[in-house]
């Protein structure tokens, strides 16, 4: 029995995206089918490399097609190609660019949103996406400690826009490159409006597929700004288990809402602590809150990070702990919750756009 491009492509119609709940051929992921009598090659266009499903979807595909009559050995091709949220940037879009935008918020401050936002966007990187990092809490920019570029100065070749700067893999901006460490901004709203546009448009990221915003905390000027300036593909709210870090949630859950920006989820931080030399257990500031705000919200609950002394060393030293500590529990806690995201970043970019339908050649 000869096997044709059809039979191939109907045989992939069959497999399901577990997180996009669409099939691979519909969803426009299945490329370059190609047949020789009883063997075939294929690509398969996973929408980030970040996936957080591909051994699922891996496993699927080689069941499929292993059920094809007359088909003895096929070769898979995998690749990755980030998918913008809303279907494309418009004409005159502020960041023409960036495929994604995701703003990493909190309802209050001492959360490690900072260290939320550092880990998760030098995640995306090592996974190879193109990334970058905005570092918007103007009263408190942590970034430049974080990634280990506090000396450093942004440089504008032709006087009009700034090179960001670089590190793990990342793009990085920050009013904290501008300003002196011990210089504080006393400033008034439409001055933050002002400094923040410039940040944003000014800047020559260049292309990207994730630009990742670490906002102020709470619901003020910044995040306001920033929602109502520029196309999000969603916001992640970062949280402490217990109830008063829960409560503040609510309120930035509010603001997300009424300026119509998806919340991707809830990240749990400082979720348990476990004692490195006994192992034992200790829940320092309650545990399950993140995953209890989630199911009430019915947002996806996108993980939990432990309590570790390696996370705030890391953020001290500019080496993220998905770097300096990358086999740890907290390094691989920080990358699911990365692979999470950019499952509901892609899961956004189906919804927005019509979907191909491959055709047998």
């Amino acid at each position: 029995m000869s096997v044709t491009q059809a039979d191939i492509i109907a045989a992939m119609s069959k497999v399901m995206d577990p997180e996009l709940h669409v099939d691979l051929v519909k969803a426009g992921m299945v490329k370059d089918v190609r047949v020789s009598g009883d063997t075939a090659k294929l690509k398969i266009e996973l929408t980030t490399p970040a996936c957080p499903m591909k051994g699922k979807i891996q496993a699927d595909s080689e069941a499929a097609l292993k059920a094809v009559p007359g088909l003895k050995s096929f070769d898979i091709e995998w690749g990755a190609q980030v998918r913008p949220a809303g279907g494309g940037m418009p004409a005159g879009a502020l960041l023409p660019k960036v495929k994604n935008i995701i703003l990493v918020g909190a309802g209050k401050g001492g959360v490690g949103k900072s260290t939320v936002a550092v880990n998760l966007a030098t995640a995306l990187a090592q996974h190879g996406a193109k990334v970058g990092l905005l570092d918007a809490d103007f009263y408190g920019p942590s970034v430049p400690l974080m990634t280990g570029l506090g000396d450093k100065r942004p440089v504008s070749p032709d006087g009009k826009s700034l090179n960001p700067l670089e590190a793990h893999g990342l793009k990085v901006m920050s009013i904290g490159f501008l300003v002196e460490a011990d210089q504080a901004l006393i400033w008034r709203g439409p001055m933050l409006h002002g400094a923040l546009m410039q940040l944003v448009r000014d800047v020559s990221w260049g292309e990207l597929d994730y630009l990742v915003l670490d906002l102020p905390p709470g619901t003020g000027d910044v995040a306001l700004t920033l929602s109502q300036s520029v196309r999000a593909a969603g916001a992640v709210l970062v949280t402490t288990p217990q109830d008063v870090a829960l409560a503040d949630v609510v309120r930035a859950k509010q603001m997300f809402d009424k300026v119509h920006i998806p919340v991707l989820g809830i990240v749990e931080n400082m979720s348990q602590f476990v004692c490195p030399n006994c192992s034992h257990v200790t829940a320092i500031f309650n545990h399950g809150g993140g995953r209890k705000a989630a199911q009430m919200f019915g947002i996806p609950f996108l993980g939990e990070i432990p309590l570790d002394l390696k996370v705030r060393e890391s953020g001290d030293s500019g080496v993220p702990v998905v770097v300096g500590a990358k086999d740890s529990p907290e390094a691989k806690a920080f990358q699911e919750v990365a692979r999470n995201i950019a499952g509901r970043v892609s899961a956004q970019s189906i919804k927005s756009v019509p979907l191909p339908v491959m055709q047998a050649r």
